[in-house]
């Protein structure tokens, strides 16, 4: 299915490019998100027209992502967690409590936002996280996982 993209969409394409995905990816993700439209004429003559406004709304979005970024750069969240003697969690830290800590510290971040790269924590310790705030901001914040023994 031909698009027309709303914003940036890392993997797939800029801003106002016209591109082919799956039909399955355009009618359940990216539509109903509003991150694209359907490619027909008169789609892409409206886009035309308001180009200069979605760019602006995206310049926006990119500006306060990237103030966040500055503000979020190199903090340490703490989570707490059940563990063994061994510093083995019995659960694990998932990208929902990361994100959880994050907003108890005041920084505005979504679960779906924190990447974690090895998959979930289970050992105490610090740990690399990255939060990816928009398609070009990703910063990395640190998390110190503290072990409650039980």
């Amino acid at each position: 299915m031909q698009i027309i993209l709303l914003e940036k969409i890392v993997n797939l394409g800029n801003l106002g490019e016209v591109v082919r995905v799956k039909d399955g990816y355009a009618r359940n993700f990216l539509i109903p998100t509003g991150r694209a439209r359907r490619a027909t004429a008169n789609a892409i003559q409206e886009f035309e027209t308001r180009r200069a406004e979605i760019e602006k709304a995206q310049a926006e979005k990119l500006g306060a992502a990237q103030a966040l970024g500055e503000r979020l750069t190199g903090k340490t969240v703490s989570v707490s967690q059940k563990a063994g003697v061994d510093g083995r969690l019995f659960g694990s830290v998932t990208n929902g409590d990361v994100a959880d800590a994050l907003k108890k510290a005041g920084y505005d971040v979504a679960k779906q936002q924190v990447r974690m790269p090895n998959g979930p924590l289970k050992i105490v310790g610090e740990h690399a996280v990255s939060v990816a705030l928009h398609a070009d901001v990703v910063v990395d914040v640190t998390v110190a996982v503290v072990g409650e023994h039980v």
